[in-house]
């Protein structure tokens, strides 16, 4: 447990820094979800017969990434305690 003593009083550090750290690791799957989407409808764009097999792995790859996002989730409420 990582506390400081400021003014004679304990603070508990861990759920803020759980915080920011599912913030900043929210970003990558953020990302990812936007790359995949664009790459779909550029895809499609200059292929329109490959529709659906692009959708089938955007699909695929947009759970994969989502899981991500899922697996921070649970290890904030883990690091904060609650």
């Amino acid at each position: 447990m990582s506390s400081v003593v400021l003014a004679q009083e304990a603070v508990n550090l861990n759920q803020g820094l759980a915080a920011i750290g599912y913030g900043l690791g929210a970003i990558g799957p953020g990302v990812g979800v936007g790359l995949i989407w664009a790459a779909v409808i550029n895809g499609t764009a200059r292929q329109p017969e490959a529709q659906s097999k692009l959708m089938s792995i955007a699909w695929t790859t947009f759970v994969l990434v989502e899981v991500l996002a899922l697996i921070g989730l649970v290890v904030y409420f883990i690091a904060s305690g609650g």
